[in-house]
């Protein structure tokens, strides 16, 4: 990942990159894996989107671990989530998951 202002450098920077991986490593880049960016959407790394101020957790992520939360509704896997979801901004889904929490009895209150 490679950050900057100035989006012509990046593309400018993209045949720098593949000319090294070529010649130094025997590596190419896949074509279809090489994205330019504005912070204002956001990037995405390890399940998060990160922004300049925030992160929120990925749609995928969360539809899987909601999936996950139906499937085995144990009070060790919600914790394990809530855990996770400790490090964004993530207020409406800990809802939906404390919910799920006292629906299935893991909680006397909220």
């Amino acid at each position: 990942m490679i950050l900057s202002d100035d989006k012509e450098w990046l593309e400018n920077l993209i045949p720098q990159i593949q000319n090294f991986l070529v010649k130094n490593l025997k590596l190419t880049l896949h074509p279809d894996k090489i994205f330019i960016k504005t912070m204002a959407s956001g990037v995405d790394f390890l399940g998060w989107i990160h922004f300049t101020d925030h992160k929120i957790l990925r749609t995928t992520t969360k539809r899987r671990m909601v999936k996950r939360i139906r499937e085995s509704p144990r009070p060790e896997t919600i914790n394990s989530y809530l855990g996770l979801l400790r490090h964004g901004n993530t207020n409406k889904i800990k809802i939906k998951v404390l919910s799920k929490m006292l629906d299935i009895g893991c909680l006397t209150s909220v």
